[in-house]
């Protein structure tokens, strides 16, 4: 087994399979993707009300669990995260959610770098996207060529445009309707939250359906649009699976400055060292990252001598910053219409909702955790939408728990700023033990007022005239509660995750102490860089999103993999013109197919371009070679 790559990937989750995807379109590097869970070969992965069967499942999930929170009143929650193919792109919610135009011009203002503005991600959004209504100024589609696409010199278009890349992240309208929602929805616009069909153009703000990641019916994640089948049918990409790191590895450079030279892996029985020529890649999750780069000696020195770890470099915010979405449900009790409730409470019933899906890939087997959404503000004075609702035609007391045997709907709704901080670090110097996830829900007092006004708002939604016909009751939490001071608690007693973890290797500006990435996601060290080595997961993001989190995510990895593209290419050829470096160029010119019409091309060549023509065209000798080790 060869364990010597140019790049190698730890995570196969959201991130990590599209860099598999487009650093493995060059053909002359070899790729190296790792992951820790097994095959997406279970079959409640993708089926899309599947997400029952895989949050709480060792097969699918890490099975992570908070600390005990006070500001949750001393309830620990549990806290999933993907640990299959696709990570939490296969178990999540499904929901297409970028978040607003000012979540990402803050990044720039925090990063000190305008790259990160809105008006800058979107094409990256788009370069991936297939939305079901087509291509627009807002959206992309598969088969209409993006903004980024278009350009004849960078060395990632010319290799994506090559391999006919773009349009892999299906965007669909979901396949149900339910009479309740339609009358929150109504209520809502009533309470003065306007109707919108389209939440991702920069300003979420109003009522709607959600759209979701699924494809005719079933859940699209990443390893369906990134990895199978087109990286398996590459001879230069490589996965390994049910693999562990343990660390990464580091060599001093002659200038003292450290690069990473590759990492140690547990391979199911075996200890492995893997060893990687240009880069390495972190995208194992707001978790694993900063779990594996403690147990690497990257971290709050403190904490790596507790444990008995090496320190290379004290970073103080590896780990800290973790930022999250807290729910807090709302269930009432309804009269006169139809919830999931009653309709999946029989034999008859289950088989009516199975017969639909088998036959058209409708209804509730087709339905993501939540299907109306609302993005409003939790008081009048707040200057920008700062709360998310997700609603469901469903009830039960505890995610996992039966349904009621009573009609009810349920209205989740979740700060989208909080300005609670917490942390995550490892309880021991081995691999194999979960990190002390500590996230200090509500612990702020601008996060408990969110909390109490959001209650508010959700009674107010539900008096309005919209569902008066279905008589709704408030089951949970009760209309006993009325002060700030008993809806805060209250929310402390309810409120849940939403499986949005973020900022435990946040990027920033060179005068940040957290951060731990600079703007392009390379990873800070001693003195400088850390050579060879990169973030690129939810947690570089500095501030959570205002919305979820997975597609934000996938942005991030395609601005990553077109940075270590022209880094590569930047290396390769340095800054010598090519008719200055001869040698090397007519080397490789020869193992050239110059019967290919780009390669004639010669009066065009530009170190950039003659490195895209030249890496994609070498597909064509590698053809016919095996797959790669999947």
């Amino acid at each position: 087994m060869s364990t010597i790559f140019d790049y190698i990937i730890i995570g196969a989750g959201t991130a990590g399979c599209l860099l598999a995807n487009r650093l493995s379109a060059d053909a002359s590097r070899r790729v190296l993707l790792i992951d820790a869970g097994r095959k997406d070969d279970y079959h409640w992965i993708h089926i899309p009300v599947g997400y029952l069967y895989c949050i709480g499942n060792p097969r699918t999930d890490w099975l992570y669990n908070t600390e005990s929170e006070e500001g949750l009143n001393g309830r620990a929650l549990r806290y999933p995260r993907g640990k299959t193919l696709g990570g939490s792109s296969s178990i999540n919610g499904m929901i297409y959610m970028r978040g607003q135009a000012r979540d990402y011009d803050r990044w720039a203002q925090l990063s000190g770098d305008d790259t990160w503005t809105w008006a800058n991600v979107l094409p990256y959004f788009k370069l991936h996207e297939d939305h079901y209504k087509g291509a627009s100024a807002a959206h992309g589609a598969r088969g209409v060529l993006p903004e980024l696409m278009q350009s004849q010199t960078d060395p990632y278009v010319q290799v994506l445009r090559h391999r006919n890349a773009g349009g892999e992240w299906r965007v669909d309208k979901q396949r149900l309707h339910w009479d309740v929602l339609d009358a929150f929805a109504k209520a809502a616009q009533q309470a003065g939250i306007p109707a919108t069909e389209d939440f991702n153009q920069g300003d979420n703000e109003g009522v709607g359906y959600f759209e979701v990641n699924q494809k005719r019916g079933w859940r699209w994640s990443t390893a369906k649009a990134f990895l199978r089948p087109t990286c398996y049918g590459r001879s230069n990409f490589e996965m390994w699976t049910s693999a562990h790191v343990v660390k990464l590895l580091f060599e001093t450079q002659a200038d003292g400055s450290q690069r990473c030279t590759g990492v140690q892996v547990w391979a199911s029985h075996e200890m492995v060292t893997a060893t990687a020529t240009a880069e390495v890649i972190l995208s194992a999750g707001s978790i694993g990252s900063p779990q594996i780069l403690q147990l690497s000696g990257i971290g709050p020195a403190k904490l790596l001598q507790q444990h008995g770890i090496e320190v290379l470099h004290d970073a103080p915010g590896v780990g800290a910053n973790l930022q999250d979405h807290l729910q807090i449900r709302a269930v009432f009790k309804v009269t006169g219409v139809k919830t999931l409730n009653t309709q999946a409470n029989s034999l008859w019933g289950k088989a009516m909702i199975g017969l639909e899906y088998a036959l058209k890939r409708s209804g509730p087997m087709s339905m993501a955790p939540s299907q109306l959404g609302a993005f409003t503000r939790s008081d009048a004075a707040q200057p920008y939408p700062n709360i998310e609702y997700h609603v469901q035609p469903l009830s039960l007391e505890a995610f996992g728990e039966p349904l009621h045997s009573f009609n009810a709907f349920t209205a989740s709704v979740c700060n989208l700023q909080p300005s609670s901080r917490g942390t995550v670090r490892i309880k021991s110097n081995k691999f194999e033990d979960a990190p002390a996830i500590a996230p200090h829900y509500l612990s702020t007092e601008a996060d408990r007022k969110v909390a109490a006004d959001s209650l508010r708002l959700t009674r107010s939604i539900v008096a309005q005239p919209a569902l008066a016909r279905y008589q709704p009751q408030e089951w949970k939490p009760g209309i006993q509660y009325q002060t700030d001071q008993e809806l805060a608690k209250l929310a402390g007693d309810i409120a849940t995750t939403i499986f949005h973890p973020v900022g435990t290797t946040k990027m920033g500006a060179a005068d940040d102490p957290l951060a731990v990435v600079d703007s392009r996601l390379r990873v800070r060290g001693p003195g400088g860089l850390i050579a060879g080595l990169r973030v690129v997961d939810a947690g570089v993001m500095p501030r959570i999103t205002s919305g979820n989190t997975n597609s934000p995510t996938l942005m991030i990895a395609e601005k990553a993999a077109q940075w270590i593209v022209a880094d590569a290419a930047e290396s390769y050829w340095g800054q010598t013109p090519i008719w200055q470096n001869p040698k090397s160029t007519l080397r490789r010119l020869a193992s050239h197919p110059l019967g290919e019409p780009k390669a004639r091309r010669i009066w065009a060549l530009t170190p950039k371009t003659l490195y895209g023509w030249l890496a994609v065209d070498q597909h064509d000798a590698h053809r016919h070679h095996r797959q790669g080790s999947n």
